[in-house]
């Protein structure tokens, strides 16, 4: 089996993303925004982010999954106030027969 050393290094417990200051804030690749589902794919393309999955919140606003959290971090700090804190209500995924 061969050795991995990127794996390795990894600590899977906590995800770190400097801010561009001295902070260093734990994050997850999703993020809830209060607005529509157009205006946030926007402004992935904006910023270069790479959308993994998008989905429209029932209590209103959108809940965007980025590739990484580095862009997590981008889209956070783009939004500003706009992001929704704690946690929301989400859609059941159902499957299509």
């Amino acid at each position: 089996m061969p050795h991995d050393d990127l794996f390795c290094l990894r600590d899977l417990r906590v995800r770190i993303v400097t801010t561009g200051t001295d902070t260093v804030v734990p994050i997850s690749r999703a993020v809830n925004v209060s607005v529509e589902q157009p205006q946030v794919v926007a402004m992935c393309k904006k910023h270069g982010a790479i959308i993994s999955a998008i989905e429209t919140l029932p209590s209103g606003g959108t809940r965007v999954v980025l590739m990484n959290s580095a862009d997590a971090a981008k889209i956070i700090k783009a939004f500003g106030s706009k992001v929704l804190t704690g946690t929301v209500a989400r859609t059941h995924w159902m499957r299509a027969v």
